[in-house]
């Protein structure tokens, strides 16, 4: 009998606490559910900044904001990568063996029809990799973390801009 009312009692909380749950979610919306933020980002075109990070962050943008090729862009995003090396870890013969690679990007979101600066911002971001003593693996281990701080800075600056048009009023 104890068991049974304990079940019961049990039950009726787990029901309780799951419908205050669903009130407190009620009229939440998704970031890319909120109106012309989906397409507000696909209308973006990205100008690659100089070098192979920067190629790097303009093939990742591209992906990440799914930009329409030929459609016409109301946005231009423009990019200023800054990479910087450090070594982090030494052997015993005093030569490197792990570095840390920040990359730092800042970035300004224009109006591609007024070319007025609507947004802007500082994207900083800090990974590491091996260094391998034979030449091909060192350069791969640094290409790879070139790759990887391109992933997450725009996965970062997507973020961000997707949140600053879900704020915006709908034009």
């Amino acid at each position: 009998m104890k068991r049974t009312l304990a079940a019961a009692a049990l039950a009726l909380s787990t029901l309780a606490l799951s419908s205050t749950m669903l009130a407190a979610c009620a009229g939440f919306t998704p970031l890319y559910g909120r109106p012309g933020v989906e397409s507000g980002l696909s209308s973006i075109q990205t100008i690659a900044a100089e070098g192979r990070g920067g190629y790097l962050l303009r093939e990742q943008l591209d992906d990440a904001l799914a930009y329409r090729q030929g459609a016409p862009a109301a946005y231009k995003l423009m990019l200023s990568v800054n990479e910087r090396r450090f070594a982090r870890g030494v052997r015993l013969d005093n030569t490197a063996n792990r570095y840390e690679l920040r990359m730092s990007v800042t970035w300004r979101l224009l109006d591609a029809k007024t070319t007025a600066e609507v947004h802007k911002g500082l994207t900083e971001v800090s990974v590491t990799y091996d260094s391998a003593d034979q030449p091909y693996a060192a350069i791969a281990a640094q290409n790879d973390g070139q790759e990887r701080a391109a992933t997450e800075v725009a996965r970062k600056i997507q973020l961000d801009i997707a949140t600053w048009m879900a704020g915006r009023k709908p034009a």
